[in-house]
């Protein structure tokens, strides 16, 4: 059975795209951003996958592809077209190449026109295919940078793309309006710039007389791209979080186990967002916890240390996760939810104040 996800990094207004054989666990992820790799690889945990390889459709001009630090985390590798020229890939593709995961693969088309090295997927079953810059719903990429060419736009659209099967599913690499997916049928006939009727020189014409402003992290993106994302320095997408053995779920949330924080060094801060009545409960409460109820956080955060860590806490997790959302907010940056709450931290059988058996 096939896993897929369609993920979004709103900055940019890329598409991450997850593929997975559930029997094998073996996942993939199209055109993955730097920044949102936290969020990556806490889905792949959730769900259990182990990700072989990333793929990007090409080298992109508006955000860091996060293949360099999804391969150094999770040992993936990292495939980009030949075409691309770009240092650290360890799987260079060439058209009609495949990528098995599991019982399943998507095969590498080359459609250059946006940029020389562009590529799209196709799966197996030539149920869907993964577009990249090349073709946008009613729309498409650029083709006045970074070796844009109308003219082999065209054709990649029109012999790679526009040959799939009708009813193939098509998922863009961006899309800025909030559309999701399309189909082969549908672009062939109302894409405005490629579809039905339209010739190749009425399509380089409208291509030429664009005149959009360059992508805002096109000086920053094309050169770390073309290292597949590695960084200059040794500086990550995240903030730094060595303060504790954390973990960061697929919510977007930094957590605390309750044995990470029954071992953790002296400094850290313990908010107890329940109300009075609950911190003074059946459950108790943990010994060093300052009581702080959620509906309150706001103003009595300000009583906290901003240099030392803060953990929240509530009955079960899920409270003390807002909470963890208003401190970032507030500007905390080193800030976890305890995992499960009170009830893990007593079922686990760590020390409390109060409460009862």
């Amino acid at each position: 059975m096939l896993i897929f996800r369609q993920l979004f990094d709103p900055v940019s207004s890329t598409y991450t795209y997850l593929l997975a054989d559930r029997e094998s666990g073996e996942a993939l992820l199209i055109d993955p951003v730097f920044e949102q790799v936290p969020r990556d690889a806490a889905l792949l945990s959730e769900l259990g996958l182990r990700l072989i390889a990333t793929i990007d459709t090409h080298v992109h001009a508006d955000h860091v592809t996060g293949a360099w630090l999804l391969h150094e985390r999770m040992g993936s590798e990292i495939a980009l077209s030949a075409a691309s020229k770009a240092a650290g890939v360890t799987r260079a593709l060439q058209h009609g190449d495949r990528i098995t995961f599991g019982s399943r693969w998507i095969e590498a088309l080359s459609t250059p026109g946006h940029t020389d090295g562009c590529m799209s997927y196709v799966l197996d079953d030539r149920s869907m295919a993964f577009s990249g810059d090349c073709l946008l719903i009613r729309g498409s990429g650029r083709t006045d940078f970074q070796q844009g060419d109308a003219h082999r736009m065209f054709r990649s659209v029109h012999e790679q793309l526009f040959s799939l099967p009708d009813d193939c599913l098509l998922y863009p690499g961006h899309d800025y309006r909030g559309l999701t997916v399309s189909s082969v049928a549908e672009e062939k006939r109302f894409n405005p710039r490629l579809g039905a009727g339209i010739q190749e020189d009425d399509f380089a014409g409208y291509m030429a007389h664009l005149n959009l402003p360059h992508p805002r992290q096109l000086a920053v993106a094309v050169p770390a791209n073309l290292r597949c994302g590695r960084p200059e320095s040794s500086a990550t997408a995240e903030h730094a979080q060595d303060w504790a053995p954390l973990s960061f779920s697929f919510a977007g949330i930094w957590e605390i186990t309750p044995q990470a924080l029954e071992e953790a060094p002296p400094g850290i801060q313990i908010v107890d967002v329940r109300e009075q009545d609950e911190f003074d409960g059946a459950l108790g409460h943990i010994a060093e916890a300052v009581p702080m109820p959620l509906g309150e956080l706001q103003q009595l955060s300000m009583a906290l240390d901003r240099a030392r860590p803060v953990v929240c806490a509530c009955r079960s997790g899920a409270r003390s996760a807002q909470a963890v959302v208003l401190l970032q907010k507030a500007g905390f940056t080193r800030v976890a939810n305890l995992a499960g709450g009170m009830l893990r931290w007593r079922a686990e059988g760590h020390r409390v104040q109060g409460g009862s058996n």
